[in-house]
């Protein structure tokens, strides 16, 4: 009997076997090659856009003080840092117990002056009586019973008697002037010992408590805007060409790397005193108000001008003048040339072409000649948005 079969056999088996082998081997060093993770150059507008460091502040921080002395209630008060108040809420109530007995005395002493200008004065019988002698004195006088001299007598007593009545009532009327006075600013005092929020904002810190007994000009409480300033350091070769109403793009950092939209609003006519950088505020034009907390950070990138791009990546692409390059799973190390290099993209002058693939992530992990495996993701080369 033949041992042909056996052999043809036994021979299939093995190629079969080493087939699967190799296919585990193959298997293997594919599935352990590193993931790249890519984006294809696209054509488009390349920026010119000049970057920066921005800055949240507050407008401005405004700190309360009494306008006069007093004592701190614990009627409604509730301050703390942190605090938010709208404009008009009540911050601090003093206590209005002596300016209140006050304004009393001063009412009762008011009133009472009114009451008697309304009863008379005795000087208006002092002029009648003095008009009666008079009238008297003139017909006597005509009739050649008076001299002249004591009629000129009685004129003058009548004359006297009407001057002292109107410097009466000119007196009068000031010592009720003066009491009205006294009043409106006792009273005036009296507003003052409620102290109020002159705008919306929130509190920062608070200096006075129940029960502090503080003095006029004390401080009381500092409160701090709602509203923001998005303040923007440009270099000074960079500032040549930013103008008011320019787009921009910002980045905060604590809300990673989201861009907001932005417009120049406001050049500063003054450096930045520590590092003579330029300043410019910024209108951020689609961010909730209340995520723009005082004394975060970011970079802002000012569009002062745009072209059309053959080829377009992503910045974080970039490795100095190089990308990395996935062409058949194999990774190439490529020197390109630079054009307008913005916020997030980058233009490509030279070196690459729209559609090849480029890793824009982990570029520390990779080498040229690396085999990997190609993770593609939609270019993000223009913005992204939040």
């Amino acid at each position: 009997m033949s041992d042909k079969p056996v052999k043809s056999s036994f021979w299939l088996k093995l190629l079969l076997a080493l087939g699967f082998v190799i296919a585990i081997i193959v298997g293997i060093v594919l599935y352990t090659r590193p993931t790249a993770i890519v984006e294809a150059a696209v054509s488009g507008d390349a920026i010119d856009a000049k970057p920066g460091s921005v800055t949240v502040k507050e407008e401005y921080t405004m700190q309360m003080k009494s306008e006069i002395d007093g004592r701190v209630l614990n009627k409604d008060y509730h301050l703390e840092p942190g605090l938010a108040v709208k404009e008009g809420d009540v911050l601090v109530h003093l206590d209005p117990g002596d300016i209140e007995i006050e304004i009393e005395g001063l009412q009762n002493t008011y009133n009472s002056a009114k009451e008697r200008i309304e009863v008379g004065s005795a000087q208006t019988f002092v002029l009648e009586t003095a008009q009666s002698d008079f009238s008297n004195a003139e017909r006597m006088f005509k009739l050649g019973q008076l001299s002249d001299s004591e009629y000129q007598i009685k004129r003058r007593a009548v004359d006297t008697a009407k001057q002292a009545l109107a410097l009466e009532k000119v007196r009068d009327q000031e010592d009720l002037n003066d009491d009205e006075n006294k009043i409106k600013t006792e009273k005036r005092a009296l507003e003052k010992m409620t102290v109020t929020a002159p705008f919306d904002g929130v509190v920062s810190e608070v200096y006075a408590h129940p029960g502090d007994l503080i003095e006029k000009g004390a401080a009381i409480v500092s409160l701090i805007t709602t509203s923001r300033i998005v303040e923007a350091k440009i270099s000074e070769e960079d500032f040549a060409n930013i103008s008011v109403g320019q787009d921009a793009t910002i980045i905060f950092l604590p809300y990673g790397e989201f861009e907001f939209k932005g417009v120049v609003k406001k050049i500063l006519p003054v450096a930045d005193p520590e590092t003579q950088r330029k300043l410019v505020q910024l209108t951020v034009t689609d961010i909730e108000p209340a995520k723009l907390s005082p004394g975060i950070t970011g970079e802002v990138s000012i569009v002062v001008g745009r072209h059309a791009a053959k080829a377009i990546v992503p910045r974080r692409a970039l490795l100095n003048e190089h990308v990395y390059v996935v062409k058949d799973g194999k990774v190439e190390l490529r020197a390109v040339k630079t054009g307008f290099v913005w916020l997030t993209g980058a233009e490509i002058v030279s070196g690459l072409g729209p559609g090849e693939q480029v890793i824009v992530e982990d570029l520390e992990t990779f080498r040229d000649g690396d085999r990997v495996r190609v993770e593609e993701v939609p270019s993000d080369a223009f913005s992204k948005k939040k």
